[in-house]
């Protein structure tokens, strides 16, 4: 197996596409707006992803995380709000069970569509003077704050039979660019750092986690989180503790340098299990696989562990009204 998660070209498989995918065993798949015409079209494409692989645990992730990052959209789809509205309140009992409400029937809406992965929480602590790319993006200002409400979100989609990724470990709220665009640098000390990983540490026992292309100089100030193995090897999976499965963020950002499938060599090499390629380009898919080493033993166990609670369901009036009661459950709790 290949350990790449690999995006699509359309919204529904190519010929190429089948043939590579079936040669290649990616770990799985990411899904993006241009995957996504309507409910029926959509079922029938991860259907298809998990007939070709004959793999019916098959990671098929989607960024779903609530307000301006929503891949699943009106009118065939529920508005689902962001992560820092859902967090107004005093109540922290309240505020507790309205994240958990939400994100088991977000999640639920997912599992219908054959969808088992959603890239959030999102657990980044945003600071004042940073770039709004994770704004509302983020529970919290306050690390515990946010490790909590981000518990509650693994909570609820646990309760869908979706896996969450919390991200982007070890902190992105410090960043002043937007790495989709530019290598974000934070010259922040070490002991200042502690307080961006401290919800990744208390989240530490979540499955998977996606890495943030962010140079962090106290740590390395030659390369990103993302190809680091430093950043990796001593602040990821020794002092935060995240012993899951961890995935790059998209290999297509301009944080990173290189061409993609070097790019994807540079992740595995210093300590990602899997690389994340999310645009479909099969000239691109095809260099990844010719240039990356076969999943280790380590990363297949690891793989098998993060999905073993993904579920998918059918359809149906009876689900259907479960996710109303739980809409309907989270907006009482205002």
């Amino acid at each position: 197996m290949l350990p790449v998660i690999f995006g699509l070209s359309g919204t529904t498989l190519s010929a190429d596409e089948q043939a590579f995918f079936k040669a290649a065993e990616p770990a799985g798949f990411i899904l993006f707006a241009r995957n996504i015409d309507h409910p029926a079209q959509l079922r029938a494409l991860t259907d298809d992803l998990r007939a070709l692989t004959g793999r019916e645990q098959l990671p098929i992730l989607i960024d779903q995380e609530g307000g301006r990052i929503a891949r699943l959209a009106p009118p065939h789809w529920r508005a689902w709000p962001s992560a820092a509205v859902l967090a107004q309140g005093q109540d922290d009992a309240r505020v507790l069970e309205r994240v958990r409400c939400n994100y088991e029937a977000l999640g639920l809406e997912l599992a219908t569509m054959g969808i088992n992965v959603t890239c959030a929480p999102v657990l980044d602590v945003p600071q004042p003077d940073a770039h709004d790319i994770i704004g509302d993006r983020a529970f919290a200002t306050d690390p515990e704050r946010s490790a909590a409400l981000g518990r509650a979100c693994l909570d609820g989609l646990h309760l869908a039979g979706v896996e969450g990724v919390i991200k982007h470990i070890p902190g992105h709220g410090r960043a002043q660019s937007d790495s989709h665009e530019s290598l974000p640098r934070v010259t922040a000390s070490n002991d200042a750092l502690q307080w961006d990983c401290q919800p990744f540490a208390a989240l530490a026992d979540a499955a998977m986690a996606m890495t943030a292309h962010v140079v962090y100089e106290a740590w390395d100030s030659e390369h990103c989180a993302s190809v680091s193995a430093r950043v990796i090897g001593q602040q990821i999976r020794q002092h935060i503790g995240f012993e899951g499965l961890l995935i790059s963020d998209d290999l297509d950002m301009k944080a990173l340098a290189g061409d993609i499938p070097s790019r994807a060599v540079a992740v595995l090499t210093a300590g990602c299990d899997i690389a994340l390629n999310c645009w479909g380009r099969l000239d691109d898919m095809q260099g990844i696989a010719e240039q990356v080493p076969a999943m280790t033993p380590e990363t297949a166990r690891r793989l098998a562990v993060a999905t073993q609670r993904c579920g998918i369901v059918t359809d149906s009036a009876a689900l259907t009204a479960r996710i109303n009661a739980l809409i309907a459950r989270r907006d009482a709790l205002q």
